[in-house]
């Protein structure tokens, strides 16, 4: 059993395969965090420390390590949770009510119930294990048993305690097309505060944190954590005077108001959480094998081609058709067509809202192109914006009163569209049935959702930063219900929604639409040490590049996008015969590679040479794969040294280079390494290896 109690006391010892998570409850009845790291062998180890108050300015209750901290009485610390009760009352005091746990495969779950010693509420604290990935899943459920409704003012989902102080705290910031970019401060006095604000959850930072001990990829102590859930979240770090760093994550408060009627139960959204002994890397495998797992629907990601960089807005059938064929001789799976196929698209000025097909650019329907890509022995995708209108479209002429605004102000555009109101009922009836439709309708394999602008003027209503999302999940949850072979791509303007909460109700994430080679370097990497490789879409487009201007050599493109579910987005039409042919030689390649680059372990190497290196590896069973870049030589045209990971030492592998094959045991290539040197600006490398039998 994962889940042990004291025999001497109300303590709770959780343990996966190597850590261990504890708490109890003591003499005046709150849940006090004990500990959180290696593995412990008993529960009956664990003791409750007496708490005495520093002074009158300190109370026990500031000092106290609660697992749920609430608003009320002498707690000046973060709270967790902030509720008005019907009379007025904005105090919580909650006592413990036992506990009860289920299982089920691979998982085992302690449910804490807490009760207000007064109003008829209850909170119930989950801990859900996951022994086999070192993951644990933590989340409340809030229940009102009164007879009136409150009103939940702040929500975090869980508190996290770590016994130590001056940590790393790291994760990203970032805009449109600048997204996923890493930073690392040290922690001191003070609060460091994650948040976004727009109505999506990741272009400015990401729902995690990562906490750790002067931790590299293979050693160190790491704890962290991932919230589900897009949209407005906030996490809070903060170095106490008490010798502890303590962690907050769940809904954004700003502008958040959530009732709770009498019976109706809210659950937090969860946050998933672990520790590491030994590093980043530890990390990054347990939530990608977790997510592969338990989260991903199954299959290998199709290699696809999406017509936006060819034309843009200027879509026809004809032409459409003819980069169908090109596409699908250069060796493309699925043809996505993206923007510009519906209502009187011809620019971002008109179109949104209005989902049928434009006569004009599809004289004969969708149906000729899709029958066009189908032949060619493609999938077929289709974009989509389903949550946006532009003020000239039918539907906003027909439904003013559809988007979210205020009668007394001018309502905002951005980008020439305002957002629908997807909280009222006819707008999530219109919604569904308009996608429903397309799926019925037509063979349509792959939706492509996006979200071109933050929410704002939201009207009156302050739940609805939370219950906007929520309507997301639900719509695409029962459309893949009904169309249960569609995968579904989660963009939001470029890498706005990359999080736990949306990944496996969506398929893929459109990680940025910045599609500069080298600059994907940088975001993939970031994204990588949380989120799994299968979900993240990278696309080989033209140059120079539309965002940077870089002019990178196609190989290049083709290995960084590669080290995800590959994509093309240029126009193919104006390929050399050079170019198709190292076009087609790649994406053949892929193919070949694919499950070891979706579904193998993912390992950032050291790199220790003067010059800027990027070193990734992929292993899968016995066979892996080694992706080098060189994007400019600078020290003395150096070499690196490339020490594999993962390999069984007393193995033998044999590794195929350019200039032949070479057969060294696992110790010596991950000990000693493989010399390797690139030369020139945008050289790229990548090496396939297996174990001999």
């Amino acid at each position: 059993m994962s889940i042990a109690v004291g025999t001497n006391s109300q303590v709770f010892l959780l343990s996966t395969g190597n850590t261990s998570y504890a708490f109890g409850i003591d003499d005046r009845g709150l849940v006090r965090h004990l500990y959180w790291g290696k593995k412990l062998p008993s529960a009956d180890e664990l003791e409750m420390p007496v708490l005495t108050e520093v002074s009158t300015n300190d109370p026990v209750f500031e000092i106290t390590p609660e697992e749920f901290p609430v608003h009320g009485g002498l707690r000046y610390k973060e709270h967790c949770l902030k509720v008005t009760f019907p009379d007025g009352t904005r105090e919580l005091v909650y006592r413990y009510d036992g506990y009860d746990t289920e299982q089920g495969d691979g998982w085992e779950e302690l449910v804490l119930h807490l009760k207000d010693e007064h109003y008829a509420f209850r909170m119930d604290l989950h801990y859900k294990l996951y022994p086999a990935y070192d993951l644990m899943e933590r989340t409340v459920v809030l229940k009102n048993e009164m007879e009136e409704p409150l009103q939940i003012e702040q929500l975090h989902s869980a508190q996290f305690h770590i016994p130590y102080e001056n940590l790393n705290f790291s994760n990203v910031h970032g805009h449109w097309g600048a997204e996923e970019q890493p930073f690392t401060q040290r922690v001191s006095y003070g609060k460091i505060l994650i948040e976004n604000r727009r109505g999506t959850s990741s272009h400015n930072h990401n729902p995690y944190f990562i906490l750790d001990r002067d931790a590299t990829e293979t050693s160190g102590e790491v704890f962290f954590g991932a919230l589900r859930l897009t949209g407005n979240f906030s996490g809070v770090v903060e170095q106490t005077p008490y010798g502890e760093t303590l962690v907050q994550m769940g809904i954004n408060p700003h502008d958040c108001l959530l009732a709770l009627e009498p019976g109706q139960t809210l659950t937090a959204p969860a946050i998933l959480c672990g520790y590491s002994a030994t590093g980043f890397e530890t990390m990054s495998h347990n939530l990608h094998r977790f997510a592969l797992d338990h989260i991903m629907s199954a299959g290998l990601r199709p290699v696809l081609y999406n017509s936006w960089e060819a034309t843009e807005f200027h879509v026809n059938c004809r032409d459409q058709i003819k980069l169908a064929q090109k596409a699908s001789e250069l060796g493309a799976e699925l043809f996505v067509l993206d923007d510009g196929w519906f209502g009187e698209r011809h620019s971002i000025q008109n179109g949104l809202g209005d989902w049928y097909v434009n006569e004009g650019k599809f004289p004969n329907g969708l149906e000729e192109l899709i029958d066009a890509v189908k032949e060619q022995g493609m999938k077929f995708g289709l974009w989509v914006e389903p949550e946006m209108v532009n003020p000239k479209a039918k539907l906003y002429q027909d439904h003013p009163d559809w988007i979210y605004h205020y009668d007394t102000r001018v309502t905002d555009t951005s980008r020439v569209q305002y957002v629908l109101n997807v909280t009222k009922p006819e707008v999530q009836e219109f919604i569904y049935n308009m996608l429903d439709n397309l799926l019925t309708r037509y063979d349509i394999d792959y939706i492509k959702w996006d979200a071109n602008r933050p929410i704002s003027q939201t009207g009156p209503q302050r739940d609805i930063w939370y219950n906007h999302i929520q309507f997301i999940y639900h719509v695409v949850t029962e459309l893949k219900k009904k169309h249960p072979d569609v995968l579904f791509e989660a963009c939001a303007s470029g890498g706005g929604r990359i999080d736990y909460g949306i990944l496996g109700i969506f398929d893929d994430f459109w990680t940025s639409d910045n599609t500069d080679a080298y600059d994907r370097l940088y975001i993939q990497n970031s994204y990588s040490r949380i989120y799994p490789i299968k979900a993240m879409r990278a696309w080989v487009t033209d140059c120079p590049n539309f965002l940077s201007g870089r002019v990178i050599p196609l190989t290049f493109r083709f290995h960084s996008a590669m080290m995800g579910s590959l994509g093309i987005g240029c126009n193919i039409l104006k390929f050399t015969p050079e170019e198709v042919a190292l076009a087609q030689k790649m994406i053949a390649q892929y193919k070949e590679i694919r499950p070891i680059i979706q579904e193998g372990a993912f390992y950032r190497l050291d790199n220790p040479s003067a010059d800027q290196y990027f070193l990734y590896e992929y292993l899968k069973g016995d066979k892996g794969v080694l992706f080098a870049f060189l994007p400019q030589s600078k020290v003395g045209h150096r070499g690196t040294t490339v020490r594999l990971r993962g390999l069984e030492e007393d193995a033998r592998y044999t590794v195929h280079t350019s200039q032949g094959d070479i057969v060294k045991s696992g110790s010596y290539l991950m000990d000693h390494g493989l010399p390797l040197h690139l030369s020139g600006d945008y050289a790229s490398v990548l090496v396939q290896f297996e174990k001999n039998q």
